[in-house]
């Protein structure tokens, strides 16, 4: 028996081995023929069910970058 693979990565897509078919709440249906394909887990997608990486720009800053970014608006 063959498994299919699906991988989530931590604060990013779901990334699923394909070709994959996919129904919509709507009942359509969404294929990719794609080796792997990356499924949108924050809805920000422009192109969702799949992912445009549109997650990154709304990251959360680390402490670290947060602290960083406060001793640059100190500085001059």
């Amino acid at each position: 028996m063959s498994c299919t693979r699906i991988r989530v990565v931590e604060r990013g897509p779901m990334l699923v081995d394909g070709p994959v078919e996919i129904t919509m709440p709507d009942g359509s249906q969404v294929v990719s023929d794609r080796s792997v394909v990356a499924l949108c887990m924050c809805k920000r997608s422009k192109i969702y069910p799949f992912c445009d990486t549109s997650h990154r720009a709304r990251r959360e800053r680390t402490p670290v970058a947060k602290a960083g970014r406060a001793a640059e608006d100190t500085v001059g």
